[in-house]
């Protein structure tokens, strides 16, 4: 039923481009680790959420392939630009070139490194940021978006339900569950927020600043 379920659903759901739909068979053809691509139902989430904002900038921590990236960017505010951070430079030129077939690249300014050391060097403030990185690091990263953010911003963060692991004791070297339960625990207990958790794929976070 599952399948099933899934096919209505993108059956009922707005087409991903057919640029989008290529990248995505490239990038499991290509790459390795290609579940970490947000994929079509996702993307049109990502999509929805900045063409309903329209930000000037937008910070994505993990930029893997792009995916997520070009999704974003459809919201843009004219003249907005989204910065996007990975470490692995390898795939940096593979995602630029989808950047340029997009039409994006103007608006891309692609970072190569830790986010968490180009994030505060950055000294911008951002109306959108899409948390998609080493898991275990998610509690820094929301600290830093949180300083990065401005107040009536949204963070969304990927993978908060991590495999239905977040429901379980971590074991003794996880530290990626145990890095997304503690990021989820900082976000519910922080009160300069409002989140809610979407169970879209691995469970998406929606989290707004009301205030500093």
């Amino acid at each position: 039923m599952s399948d099933k379920l899934d096919d209505y659903i993108l059956a009922n759901s707005s087409d991903e481009s057919p640029l989008l739909a290529e990248l995505y068979r490239q990038t499991h053809l290509k790459l390795m680790n290609p579940r970490m691509i947000s994929g079509h139902i996702q993307g049109r989430f990502l999509s929805f959420m900045s063409r309903m904002i329209t930000p000037k900038r937008i910070l994505e921590i993990g930029t893997f392939t792009g995916y997520g990236t070009i999704c974003l960017a459809e919201g843009l505010a004219k003249a907005g630009i989204i910065h996007t951070i990975d470490c692995d430079e390898e795939i940096i030129e593979f995602a630029k070139s989808y950047f340029e077939r997009a039409g994006i690249i103007t608006k891309v300014n692609l970072h190569h490194g830790d986010a968490r050391s180009i994030i505060p060097n950055l000294e911008l403030r951002f109306q959108l940021i899409y948390i998609d990185g080493e898991k275990d690091e998610y509690p820094e990263y929301y600290r830093l978006a949180m300083n990065a953010l401005e107040i009536g911003g949204f963070i969304i963060a990927d993978n908060v339900l991590w495999n239905n692991k977040v429901v379980q004791a971590p074991l003794k070297n996880d530290k990626s569950t145990a890095g997304i339960r503690q990021f989820n625990e900082i976000v519910r207990n922080d009160d300069r927020v409002e989140e809610v958790i979407l169970p879209i794929r691995d469970g998406l976070m929606l989290i707004q600043k009301v205030k500093e």
